[in-house]
């Protein structure tokens, strides 16, 4: 990678090995490390879908010292813990990049069984003996990962220290012996790799200075989710287990009984949207987490959030669908049902972080919206940045409010509370149970302004739910939408959500190193849509790419029938991350329809 005209930092590990073998216990060491460190890391995990001690697990880290965006579609060093697993992404390394292998096993393979006869002939052979390594210092092979990690360290010039924090870290609740052991396998194998002459150009530049404000933490998109959630002030959390959301449940099991606030684990995924609204309505800061399967079963009492105006925030991780569909392949395919799916015209907010950092803003804005706009919001992730880990400049201080609710006021001795009452910004003045002298009643159904059941005001009520949100795009602290790239006209507009905008802005990056007019835009606030800056990108571009990584061009047909512009959508449902040279394929191929165009009516 050249930035400034210099070669800076940018080395992409993927350790592939079985379920037991320690694969993604490396990878952790490894971005936790190189974070501490001080370089700038992106990482994602592959787990099996079976619930079993088998499978493929495969941990890709991204270590750079420029920011980037996503990973890369080819890694610099391809680590083998299982070469019957490893085998298969041969072809995912990059010319000259490194292959490190166990080059002593301790059975005889099978013909075509060694990942050493599947190299292709620019890659870059590192046979070592890790199992020996292992087993010379613990007298055992379950150390082989740390000697991988170790091995890796030295081979590259990695700093030490940063290694030994990170196992300390890890072991810190084990005897004292195993962080030692731990240690002296690193050891002895760093001093393998160290040794070692290289032959592959991988690069490791000093990392870039700190930040200086902020603490730098490693974290995945998950974990900034759980992060946004107690500093925002959550109350009390329902959930229900379900791939890939469940580790924010798990999460905040930990971290809400030390604040004194409550998590419980309901019965099922209706009983935990159920209990949120309930809580909703009392006054707390209530969540719960879904996937598409759960959020499904969850519609009709979002219908009930709506209709009787209650805050409530919902985390949804996409995975791929329909029905329970692939639970640990990520997708982007729950933005119909986000936005759409209720009985009537049930409007809700919908905000989809574009990266981790985004998480945690997300999170916890979403309750302050809640609060003011006093309706459901949803936030969509999808397993690819659930599962994602960077590392997070998080703020010195916490950026978001206690309470932004609208307080009733003082009302006049014969004064009545309306809970629903017209006001002019179409939110009312919210009262909780039991405030004295506000008495109200609440219903999902069609109701005046006082909660009482009644048909007439249907039309009048339901222009008030909609219309109270539209200023939300203008709601401070958190980006609803962003350009990036040129200003003014350019050739291609790409336009995205959720995860794959990081896709996206390197895709966008390339192909204005290649000279080509682009510019890229992510929308964080898919409802209600912030048109005023939609349309003056789409104003500005001679074609409009819109990628994503579902089958129907969800977000696609969200802004064609929303604006009437017609744009190119790509769409793929591989179940993992979109690569980012079929994003450049595609702004190519745009950008030369233009100019062919262009080249037409000049003759």
């Amino acid at each position: 990678m050249q930035r400034n005209g210099k070669k800076a930092t940018d080395l992409q590990i993927a350790i592939c090995g079985s379920a037991g073998d320690g694969t993604i216990a490396a990878g952790d060491m490894v971005k936790r490390a190189m974070a501490r460190a001080g370089y700038k890391v992106i990482a994602f995990d592959v787990y099996p879908p079976e619930i079993r001690g088998f499978g493929k697990c495969i941990s890709r880290v991204r270590v750079t010292s420029e920011q980037v965006f996503s990973l890369k579609p080819k890694s610099d060093v391809l680590i083998s813990l299982d070469d019957s697993h490893a085998i298969p992404h041969v072809g995912e390394v990059k010319d000259y990049g490194a292959v490190i292998y166990e080059d002593m096993p301790v059975t005889m393979v099978p013909e075509g069984g060694h990942i050493s006869g599947h190299l292709l002939s620019s890659h870059l052979p590192y046979g070592v003996p890790f199992r020996e390594l292992s087993e010379r210092v613990t007298s055992s092979a379950r150390s082989r990962n740390i000697a991988v990690v170790g091995y890796l360290a030295g081979l590259y010039g990695m700093p030490r220290d940063v290694f030994y924090a990170v196992i300390s870290d890890k072991f810190k609740t084990k005897p004292a012996v195993l962080t030692k052991m731990s240690i002296q396998t690193f050891d002895a194998a760093f001093e393998v790799g160290e040794n070692t002459f290289r032959l592959d150009e991988g690069v490791l530049k000093p990392p870039p200075k700190k930040a200086k404000h902020g603490e730098l933490v490693m974290m995945s998109g998950n974990g900034a989710i759980a992060k946004g959630c107690m500093d925002a002030g959550l109350d009390t959390f329902f959930g229900y287990p379900i791939t890939p959301a469940t580790t924010i449940m798990e999460r905040l099991a930990v971290d809400l009984p030390k604040q004194g606030k409550r998590m419980l684990q309901t019965e099922d995924e209706i009983s935990a949207i159920s209990a949120a609204i309930g809580a909703g309505y009392t006054g707390a800061r209530a969540a719960t987490a879904t996937s598409g399967p759960g959020f499904a079963l969850m519609s009709e009492m979002m219908g009930l959030g709506t209709m009787a105006e209650v805050p409530v925030v919902i985390f949804v991780s996409q995975r791929g669908g329909p029905s329970t569909g692939m639970p640990t392949k990520t997708e982007q395919s729950d933005l119909n049902i986000a936005v759409f799916g209720a009985a009537g015209d049930g409007q809700r907010i919908v905000l989809a972080p574009t990266n981790v950092e985004g998480c945690y803003k997300c999170a916890g804005k979403a309750f302050e919206i809640a609060e003011r706009y006093q309706t459901p919001v949803v936030v969509l992730l999808d397993l690819y940045l659930s599962n994602r880990y960077e590392a997070v400049a998080l703020p010195a201080k916490n950026p978001f409010a206690a309470n932004c609710s609208k307080p009733v006021g003082k009302l006049g001795k014969d004064q009545p509370y309306h809970r629903y009452a017209l006001t002019r910004d179409f939110i009312s003045p919210r009262a909780i149970p039991g405030d004295k002298g506000r008495r109200h009643a609440v219903t999902g159904l069609e109701h005046d302004e006082n909660g009482r059941p009644n048909d007439h005001t249907h039309e009048m009520m339901s222009r008030k739910r909609h219309e109270k949100l539209h200023s939300v795009v203008r709601y401070p602290g958190i980006t609803m939408s962003k350009r990036f790239g040129d200003k003014g006209k350019v050739d291609v507009a790409i336009i995205g959500w959720g995860s794959t905008f990081g896709e996206i802005l390197e895709a966008m990056i390339i192909a204005r190193d290649e000279g080509i007019r682009c510019a890229a835009m992510k929308v964080v606030l898919l409802s209600p849509l912030p048109m005023e800056p939609i349309n003056a990108l789409l104003a500005d571009a001679a074609e409009v790419l819109v990628p994503e990584l579902n089958y129907e061009g969800q977000f696609a047909n969200l802004l064609t029938g929303t604006t009437g512009r017609a744009v190119t959508r790509l769409n793929r449902v591989p179940g993992t991350p979109m690569h980012v040279e079929d994003i450049v394929d595609e702004i190519r191929r745009l950008a030369a329809k233009k100019k062919g165009r262009k080249a037409l009516a000049a003759e």
